[in-house]
């Protein structure tokens, strides 16, 4: 009898756990279990087109202005480019555009990259991620609607990450030209975290485009 009066309680408190919490997958019923099972691919899929890719647009910047701004006043290119509500020790990420000719391309690596010249000088500006392997979580933390306290610990946070990387993949870079690549022109709407040094900034797209060769 404990069973039949214990069992409506729990079903009633998971109930009220997901309406809460918006942005964690709903419960699967594989294995009869209560607790939701957390898919970051389902959850990418069902918010890219819908907010992504409309946050990324409204959100970026031409890549040289962000850039410029980010290397003299990283909090006011954060204020306009970034995500106000990232964690206070966690670095700057920027959305941007990026539009330019590619002077480099390496494709023979699964971590593959394009150089783009975005402002005509022959050199390389910046470094596309165009897959299918991608480092980083750029996309992730340049949206403002995610916010590491809505997952339930650093891995989910962290897969979540991956998989958006994994639909930018699929859905986009995966359809991209792989050869003869260079004097080709780059279209891309993306994210990017300033590193330190000499490397080119590692932009990773959510959208994508490659013109016809010369």
């Amino acid at each position: 009898m404990s069973n039949k009066l214990n069992w409506p309680t729990l079903a009633g408190m998971v109930g009220l756990s997901l309406t809460a919490c918006k942005i964690l997958p709903t419960p699967s019923g594989e294995n009869g279990g209560n607790a939701p099972a957390f898919n970051p691919d389902k959850m990418v899929e069902e918010i890219w087109a819908a907010k992504v890719i409309p946050y990324l647009q409204q959100k970026a910047g031409p890549f040289a202005e962000v850039h410029a701004l980010a290397k003299t006043d990283p909090a006011a290119a954060g204020a306009k480019y970034g995500n106000p509500k990232k964690q206070a020790n966690s670095p700057w990420t920027f959305a941007v555009r990026l539009e330019g000719k590619i002077v480099a391309a390496n494709t023979q690596s699964r971590a593959a990259t394009v150089d783009v010249d975005a402002d005509g000088d022959g050199k390389a500006d910046a470094r596309v991620q165009i897959g299918p392997a991608m480092r980083g979580t750029a996309l992730r933390d340049s949206l403002d609607f995610i916010q590491f306290n809505d997952f339930t610990n650093q891995i989910d946070f962290a897969q979540f990450g991956k998989a958006l990387n994994a639909h930018a993949d699929k859905t986009v870079l995966s359809k991209l030209p792989r050869e003869a690549l260079e004097g080709r022109t780059a279209k891309i709407l993306g994210a990017y975290t300033p590193g330190s040094g000499q490397d080119l900034p590692l932009v990773t797209p959510a959208e994508a485009e490659i013109g016809p060769k010369p």
